[in-house]
């Protein structure tokens, strides 16, 4: 009976002597276990990755995308993350950094993705001692207001086919934008972003790409999130950025070579109209020295409309007038030119000195963006 006694005041005694586990000291011990069978064993979460995730990319760290390329990394990944897809690791793992000792830090997309434990495995394998997996990778990246990154040739394609986008260059104007920039880009300078965040577009909804001089260079992502904090919903960074550009597609033009002149807009018949060819001129040929404002019904600005367009309804024209932009030329237009010549009217009165004109057409549009248009006689 005396034994029992002392076991047990002894077991009583080690209870209260034992030190008492911390919150973080908890969580860290929770992320070092696999919390699903077949994952690494040492997780990390949005918190620590962003931590790491900053411009100027920091020494001593890599992000590792471990997501197909072209299908995934491309279009949205996490700054300064390099692409070293699972299924091509033995034959890219080469491109890891040489230093064994580099914190390297996997993701692919979400906790259903064995990308990222996998690559992180095969990392631990060739002698890399300090691996860690964000199993919630990227989709909670974005979750979470992060802001995403494109490659340089996701941005060339959506250039390409001319996606509605603004470019956004962030260095000095100067020293750097007027010396090579890409093409399509207008300067706004982060140090002097709240004076120009005017050129931005008023549509907060429009979608918005950053990028300076790569990876070593924070006015980027300093202007994207000041943009972020203006209410816009669509911000992206292009972290190569314009080094990278030129590497992969050489030098883009200059403020001594300035790109051609749009064609200049001639009238139609009817006042306030556009003619049809010289809209499909511009169109064609300089899309971006106008804007276009589709005055139709968003159900039918989802079915088809000119690339670039952004839908202002005409019953929400006059409540929304203070947001047209004053930069360019505005462009409006419906499926048969009465909506759209209501739209001009109504600006001319409430806006006069913005400068207007209106598609008095029929036009149809496809899915894929393809149209018909056939002016009024």
């Amino acid at each position: 009976m005396k034994t029992r006694r002392f076991f047990a005041a002894a077991a009583l005694l080690a209870a209260f002597c034992l030190p008492t586990l911390q919150p973080a000291a908890i969580a860290a011990e929770a992320t070092a276990q696999p919390a699903k069978a077949g994952w690494y064993h040492t997780l990390v979460d949005a918190e620590f990755v962003a931590r790491h995730a900053v411009m100027p990319k920091p020494d001593g760290v890599q992000i590792v995308d471990s997501r197909p390329t072209a299908r995934k990394y491309d279009p949205g990944h996490i700054p300064t993350a390099m692409s070293l897809p699972d299924s091509q690791f033995e034959k890219l793992a080469g491109q890891l950094p040489a230093d064994r000792g580099t914190l390297l830090i996997f993701y692919c997309d979400g906790t259903e993705c064995m990308l990222s434990h996998n690559s992180a495995f095969k990392a631990e394998k060739l002698g890399y001692t300090n691996v860690k997996v964000y199993a919630e990778g990227y989709p909670d990246w974005l979750a979470r207001g992060h802001i995403g990154a494109i490659s340089v040739p996701y941005l060339k394609k959506l250039l390409d086919e001319k996606a509605p986008l603004t470019l956004i260059d962030s260095r000095p104007k100067e020293r750097k934008y007027d010396k090579g920039h890409i093409p399509g880009a207008i300067s706004i300078p982060d140090s002097q972003f709240d004076k120009l965040a005017d050129r931005l577009p008023a549509d907060k909804a429009s979608a918005l790409y950053f990028y300076c001089d790569g990876l070593a260079c924070r006015l980027s992502s300093d202007s994207a999130a000041k943009a972020i904090k203006l209410g816009y919903s669509k911000v992206m960074m292009v972290p190569d950025g314009y080094p990278g550009w030129e590497e992969r597609y050489g030098p883009g033009p200059t403020a001594s070579a300035p790109a051609a002149a749009a064609p200049a807009i001639q009238a139609g018949k009817e006042s306030g109209t556009i003619a049809v060819a010289s809209f499909e001129t511009i169109y064609r040929e300089a899309p971006a020295s106008i804007h276009l404002i589709d005055v139709r019904e968003p159900q039918e600005f989802a079915s088809g409309t000119f690339k670039g367009a952004t839908n202002i309804p005409i019953n929400t024209l006059e409540k929304r007038i203070d947001q047209l932009p004053a930069d360019k030329p505005i462009v409006l237009f419906c499926g048969a030119g009465g909506r759209s010549g209501e739209a001009h009217d109504m600006v001319q009165l409430y806006r006069p000195q913005l400068k207007t004109y209106f598609l008095d057409a029929n036009i149809t549009w496809k899915a894929d963006g393809s149209y018909t248009i056939a002016g009024k006689k």
